[in-house]
């Protein structure tokens, strides 16, 4: 290091501000031998370190405003500089005294060169620059020198077509006016009138429209632009007009070369402004191809490096473009003559590879034809395009390469052209200089050119001099420096004249390319020009000096809001402009000393900084500017937010396919403050697809796939800060597709399968399953061979024999299977007689008199060779008889005229080309069977109970049965009922046993009934005839429950009870048992017991309190006993919550018909509310469910039903929570009377299919397959008031199903309809089709009672059947549909039961009903038809009302 100390007075010294900096240089001793003892640093003082000079300021002689920012300034810099002083004494070495830390200069002689660049660096950093502010209101205000603003290039080259335009324009205040020269000379413009100068600019307009030569216009011109405050120049505008000339005429003679021969055709192009483009074509504009054996040169000339006969198919005409005038000038073509020694142009030796000596062509070593000899030299300026050509000649054709000598060639500059024989480098620096050379070679040898490359420079700048503006009795300075090879000199000028012969300024000093102001006045305005030059060009720069007198004035708007974050570091910026330059201060809410030091920094711009907010921060801050001039000041009023932080994260999680995943974002943030939660995956914005749910605090995705792996950030930010959080998502997905299969050590039996596994997506491979494809037998069909674990990559297969083999592979992880592979090529095995025989070969008659054969075909791998065939061998058991035989190409055979069921000797072998299998298994088989001859005898029959008898039968013999006895068979019938007027259907129901049994049991009957039974044999044909018919009595049994049993409370001191006799009486009904208890919570009254006559159907409750409520058991009873009770509860107390029901999971949902109200629904607003259960069925009789007839009050599930308007439908949905995993829940009925909307919720993925299915209560079952866009799904072919059960379940997955939903569709006709029934017109419509229908029951009455017994069956379309057997008289049983009889029929008072409609029990599978006659064959029955179930259940009857009853009073 350095020091360096001038001695400027010797005064007695001032402790000045630069002291400091000084004591810091000395090490504080100013007497010391090695430091400046006695001297003053007055002005500056430097240190040199590696090049660089640190600078400290200090001045003399300038006003007290100027010292005192300066000595602001010194404070400010010198803390920066004593850390680099800090590192240049740590730097020195250690072990020296303070007289000997290294070589100090005293620059009492002659100083070394470079310390006049150390001591004009000190005087630089006595100058300070004020920036004028781009505000449009200052820039207007405040006076400014001309500056020139655009100009044109200097080489301006012009269209001779065109008007010339010469443009300068420039900017002041006041604006500048504008002068030209000429060559150096005044261009007087008013003297020309082709020459005009635009309005508010200087920019020069030619015309030539009336005239001229614009060639007379050329030279070299200079703008001046100058208003009060100096003169502005432009660079020296050199205008050429372009030029195109015509090619000379001239008369080319052939060119004659020998072949092989080189050769140079030269352009010559005319000169032009600027250079021509030149091309080569032929005289026909077809571009000539070229090659590293033929191409164009940088100069034009085109270069053959050897000629072969091909070459004169063509002529060669070169071509110049000219740019300006877009004109193409053509030369007159070359044309070729080649003379050669093969005279023949074969194409086919164009690609010999020795085409040459093929040709005779005597090959050559390489030599240059451009540039000649081996070395040459060139020069480039620096910044432009260096281009070096080497073209080389030789046959064969040389190939070119270049070096660098000493180096590498620069990569990033350098690249090869026109074939490699020209090296282009790009923005050529000094680097760059020094020797390349170019290698020409073939295979007879090489030679080499070197090319000597020097770089020179135009000037270019390193500080170009910029405008200075100042505050009156401020020093500052303009810098010119520049560069260039050769060096280039420095000229300043002052408002467009040389600086020597301007006025003189004592207050500016030249120092060689530095002019330096010291206590500037207004008169110092002026606009300097700094023109350096070399040979190579020149540099022409402007620079004005304005000073300024400016009170301060803030630049910022007025009261601004400021808002920040909590602990943030920030800052308050109040922008200001004064001349001189004005001091800040801050200020807290008005009060209190300049802030500055602790939590506050003031910056020079007038910044202040707060290195950590707090709230006690918060407040209004007033920054003041002042200068000698004035004052200013402005406020800001600081808000501090709390910051935005995300305190619970998403956590990285794995997830297989196909499940839910849930990211967690909670925020909490300032709740002034709008928040704004966004999400990145991959660091990307995340589109939100239909399978994401973007919620407030959390992102979910249903059905996650592969695409869905990478990391999710949660950005949560407002207008003020943000805060992230990232997670990253793995998804298990099933595996890629093993690839690239390979069969390798192939042998007969076997060969080795090698795959290369594809990606596991984050799960484990566990198993691979190798399948593989024939094409004989089922081409295009795969089949599992083996299965291997996931660790293996290669297995060796056992193959069967004659199998044309194609294989894949599959890998299966935890999540599933992947796609199959692609297969490999195939392998087709050796052949072989077969080895085994087809499997399952039976022998079974299809008619009486045959027999067929049938067994299960062989597979390609068991069939071993082609033409694969089956030898079938039979004949009769025991009987020795030769074997027959059949050779058979299928898998069945029949064998014809055989006795009924006889055994044979079955025997299929498998062969093929190769030969037979092995000697095959005997199987026996059966010819055909007959119906058996005889019936079993002596049936007895005891009753054991009041639903199940007891029979015994004899075996019939064995010969009768003429085949394989199945079963003995009951057929059995209901005749009728011991109650009187009952209708019971009479369709034969049947019950088997096995053949060796000779008793059994028959249950499930009706009590109280007359049967009927007979007994058949049945073998594999069917049945023999039937047995003697026996008659048997079933007991009285218990009845059903009373069915629509009814809670209603019409008010707080009453319960009424009303219900319908049973739907199977089962005996007499000898009364009813009511038992009731009180309840309240938890507590529990006394059971009451109450005994009705069997013809009551209600009862009143008197209620004890108001806050009770009851819960009522009713049981019908016969003499055996009482039957099933039903149970039910008194609506709730308005003062008591209704309980919320879960969803059901697993029992289905029962819906009621529209418009029915729930038992558990808010009565409190309800005058009577009612609710009513669908009876259960007896266990002890077959299963009937009464069918719920459309009233105004119908069954209903009140926890999960809920009713909705209109009343026309009602809505069943079950309420779950959304799950984890892939599930179907929610699912909504809207049923009407024919249709019903289904809808429902998944988190499957899009495009998945699902099935609804539904069953009716008929159990008929079906399904709608449905995309899961498709919701809400309508079911249309539903029947009127049917109870139908749903689910829905995913088609790929039928393991995954919705719970189980139970709903019934409304009536054909409800109660809703009121409005219509109380029409005049409507009831006079239907009184008269009720007298219509009064009158043709009462003629069909008399028509069927007259005549007596009917032993007439009516014609039906079917046949009879085995179930309708034929009595002894000839005559048939009475079955017709409209026997049955109507609904709604009462118990009568002699306590027999007229017979409901059924909806499930066995008799509901007959096709008829029966009308009921007495001994003598009499009709003493209800007559009725049946009617549409729409009907019936539309319109209720009673028995007051019913035309039933009227017919009985006939009667």
């Amino acid at each position: 290091m350095v020091k360096i100390c001038l001695e400027c007075q010797s005064e007695p010294e001032e402790r000045g501000p630069g002291s400091a900096l000084r004591e810091l240089l000395t090490d504080g001793e100013t007497a010391s031998t090695d430091t400046c003892s006695g001297a003053r640093l007055t002005d500056f003082c430097a240190v040199w370190d590696a090049g660089v000079f640190l600078v400290s300021a200090a001045g003399k002689g300038a006003p007290s405003g100027v010292k005192k920012r300066r000595l602001n300034e010194a404070e400010t810099l010198n803390s920066v500089r004593e850390a680099q002083f800090q590192r240049l004494e740590a730097a020195r070495p250690r072990g020296l005294g303070r007289g000997a830390r290294g070589p100090v200069l005293r620059m009492a002689g002659q100083p070394p060169p470079w310390a006049y660049t150390a001591v004009l660096l000190c005087a630089l950093s006595l100058g300070g620059a004020i920036e004028i502010p781009m505000d449009p209101s200052i820039q207007n205000e405040l006076s400014q020198p001309p500056t020139i603003t655009k100009q044109s290039v200097k080489d301006h080259i012009v269209d001779p077509r065109d008007n010339i335009l010469i443009e300068c324009e420039a900017k002041g205040n006041p604006a500048p006016s504008f002068h030209w020269t000429r060559n150096s000379k005044f261009f007087n413009i008013a003297k020309d009138p082709r020459v005009s100068m635009r309005r508010r600019s200087g920019t020069l307009v030619i015309d030539f429209r009336s005239g001229g030569r614009p060639e007379e216009y050329e030279g070299e011109y200079q703008c001046f632009a100058r208003n009060k405050f100096g003169t502005a120049l432009s660079n020296r505008i050199r205008l050429q007009v372009s030029k195109s000339p015509l090619w000379p005429k001239e008369n080319l003679d052939p060119v004659v070369v020998q072949e092989g021969a080189p050769l140079t055709l030269q352009c010559n192009p005319p000169p032009g402004l600027p250079s021509p483009v030149i091309f080569w074509m032929s005289s026909s504009m077809e571009p000539i191809t070229q090659d590293k054996r033929v191409s164009q040169g940088h100069n034009g000339d085109l270069y053959f490096s050897n000629v072969m006969l091909q070459d004169m198919q063509t002529d060669y005409s070169c071509n110049a473009r000219f740019h300006f005038t877009h004109t193409i000038q053509q030369k007159n073509p070359f044309t070729l003559k080649v003379l050669t020694n093969h005279p023949y142009n074969d194409s086919s030796l164009r690609n010999h590879p020795d085409m040459y000596s093929a040709r005779g062509v005597a090959e050559r070593t390489p030599s240059f034809m451009y540039p000649q000899g081996t070395a040459s030299s060139q020069m480039v300026l620096r910044g432009m395009d260096l281009l070096l050509e080497c073209i080389a000649s030789g046959v064969p054709t040389p190939d070119i390469a270049w070096y660098k000598k000493g180096g590498d060639l620069p990569s990033d500059k350098a690249k090869f052209e026109n074939f490699n024989k020209a090296l282009r480098i790009t923005n050529v620096s000094e680097e760059d200089s020094g020797e390349y050379f170019c290698l020409a070679s073939n295979k007879m040898g090489s030679i080499r050119h070197t090319i000597s490359v020097r770089v020179k420079a135009a000037p270019y700048w390193l500080d170009e001099p910029k405008n200075l503006i100042l505050a009156p009795g401020e020093d500052g300075r303009l810098v010119c420096r520049a560069n260039g090879n050769p060096k280039p000199t420095v000229q300043w000028m002052v408002n467009g004249e040389p600086l020597q012969s301007a006025p003189p300024n004592p207050n500016r000093e030249v120092a060689g390319d530095t002019i330096i102001f010291r206590d500037t006045q207004i008169s110092s305005r002026a606009v300097y020009q700094c023109n350096t030059s070399n040979e190579h060009g020149y540099l022409l720069a402007n620079a004005f000096v304005s000073v300024l007198d400016v009170p301060p004035r803030m630049l910022s708007p007025r009261n601004q809001l400021i808002r920040v974050i909590l602990y943030n570091r920030t800052r308050l910026d109040c922008p200001f402009f004064g001349s001189p330059i004005p001091t800040l201060r801050w200020f807290k809410n008005g009060q209190g000393s300049n802030l500055d030091g602790g939590n506050y920094h003031v910056y020079e711009n007038g910044s202040l900084e707060i290195k950590m907010i707090r709230k006690e921060d918060q407040g209004i801050y007033t920054c003041v500017a002042t200068n000698i001039l004035g004052k200013a000041e402005n406020q800001v009023r600081l808000e501090v937010k709390d910051p935005t932080r995300i305190y619970r994260m998403p956590e990285d999680q794995v997830a297989k396919r196909g499940t839910t995943v849930q990211l967690e974002c909670r925020v909490k943030h300032d709740p002034s403050l709008k928040l704004a939660v966004s999400w990145l995956k991959d660091d990307e914005p995340l589109y939100i697809s239909n399978r994401m749910k973007k919620e407030e605090d959390s992102l979910t995705i249903f059905g996650v796939a592969e695409r869905d792996q990478g990391s999710y950030t949660c950005v949560a930010s407002t207008e003020l800060d943000q805060d992230l959080a990232k997670a990253y998502l793995t998804v298990l997905g099933r595996p890629d597709r093993p690839r690239d299969l390979e069969l390798t050590d192939l042998a007969e039996r076997s060969v080795r399968l090698t795959w290369i596994p594809g990606d596991d997506n984050n799960s484990p491979i566990t198993d691979y399953v190798v399948q593989f494809e024939e094409d004989q037998f089922q081409p295009g069909v795969w089949h599992d061979h083996s299965k291997f674990p996931g660790s293996v990559n290669s297995a060796v297969l056992r193959l069967s024999p004659y199998v044309n083999y194609q294989f894949r592979v599959i890998a299966i992880n935890e999540v599933g299977s992947s796609h199959p592979s692609l297969p490999s090529e195939r392998y087709r095995t050796s052949g072989a007689p077969p080895e085994s025989n087809p499997s399952d070969v039976k022998g079974e008659g299809t008619r009486k008199n045959n027999m067929e054969i049938t067994w299960t075909p062989m597979n390609a791998t068991s069939a071993f060779g082609p033409n694969l065939r089956y030898i079938v061998k039979w004949r009769r058991r025991e009987t020795r008889e030769t074997w027959n035989n059949v050779t058979v190409w299928g898998s069945r055979y029949v064998v014809g005229q055989t006795p009924v069921y006889v055994p044979y000797e079955i025997r299929v072998q498998a062969e093929n080309d190769f030969g037979k299998g092995p000697e095959p298994d005997t199987v026996i088989g059966y010819s055909g069977e007959d119906y058996p001859r005889a019936a079993p005898t002596d049936v007895k029959i005891r009753v054991l109970n009041s639903t199940a008898i007891s029979l015994q039968w004899n075996r019939v013999y064995s010969d009768t049965v003429q085949g394989q006895l199945r079963e003995y068979r009951a057929y059995y019938w209901r005749e009728s009922s011991l109650l009187k007027n009952l209708w019971v259907s009479q369709k034969r129901q049947q019950a088997g046993f096995p053949g060796d049994r000779l008793r059994g049991v028959v249950s499930r009957l009706f009590p109280y009934s007359n049967y009927k039974l007979e007994m058949v044999v049945v073998n594999g044909r069917g049945d023999g005839p039937r047995s003697e018919t026996k008659e048997f009595t079933t007991p009285e049994g218990v009845p059903s429950a009373p069915r629509r049993f009814r809670v209603r409370q019409p008010n707080l001191e009453t319960i009424n009870l009303e219900w319908d006799h049973p739907e199977h009486p089962n005996g007499i009904l000898i009364g009813y048992t009511l038992k009731y208890v009180a309840f309240n919570g938890t507590k529990v009254g006394k059971q009451i017991v109450e005994n009705f006559s069997p013809n009551q159907t209600k009862f009143t409750v008197q209620r004890a309190d108001p806050v009770s409520r009851y819960r009522f058991s009713l049981s019908a009873r016969t003499q055996v006993g009482s039957g099933e009770a039903v149970t039910e509860e008194s609506p709730a107390p308005p003062n008591e919550a209704t309980p919320t029901a879960a969803p059901p999971t697993s029992p289905p949902t029962t819906v009621g018909v529209p418009g029915t109200v729930s038992s558990t629904d808010a009565t409190a607003t309800a005058a009577a509310t009612e609710a009513t259960t669908v009876p259960t069925v007896p266990p002890v009789a077959p299963t009937t469910t009464a069918t719920t007839e459309a009233t105004a009050t119908t069954a209903s599930t009140a926890t999960t039903t809920t009713t909705e308007s209109p009343a026309t439908t009602s809505r069943t949905e079950i309420q779950e929570s959304a799950p984890d995993e892939q599930s179907i829940w929610n699912v909504t009925v809207l049923p009407n009377s024919k249709w019903a909307n289904i809808s429902w919720k998944h988190n499957f993925g899009p495009g998945t299919d699902f099935v609804v299915e539904y069953t009716d209560s008929n159990h008929t079952k079906k399904t709608v397959p449905v995309k899961a866009q498709a919701q809400p799904v309508q079911l249309t072919d539903l029947y009127p008031g049917m109870t139908y059960t749903l689910r829905v379940y995913s088609r790929d997955h039928e393991g995954i199903s919705s719970a189980v939903i139970t709903f019934m569709t409304s009536a054909a006709y409800t109660n809703n309809q009121a409005d219509i029934a109380t029409q005049g017109w409507f009831i006079g419509l239907m009184c008269a089709i009720a007298l219509l229908v009064l009158i043709l029951l009462i003629v069909c009455f008399i028509k069927r009672s007259r005549g007596g017994k009917y032993p007439v069956r009516e014609k039906k379309d079917v046949p009879l059947g085995p179930e309708d057997p034929k009595e002894e008289d000839g005559s048939f049983d009475y079955s017709d549909e409209d026997n049955k009889p109507l609904q709604g029929s009462q118990t009568s008072l002699d306590g027999t039961i007229k017979q409901q409609e059924s909806d499930d029990s066995l008799v509901d599978y007959g096709e008829g009903g029966e009308g009921q006659f007495n001994e003598d064959g009499s009709f003493i029955g209800q007559y009725t038809v049946k009617k549409d179930k729409e009907e019936t259940e539309g319109n209720e009857s009673s028995e007051a009302t019913s035309p039933v009853n009227a017919i009985y009073s006939l009667a």
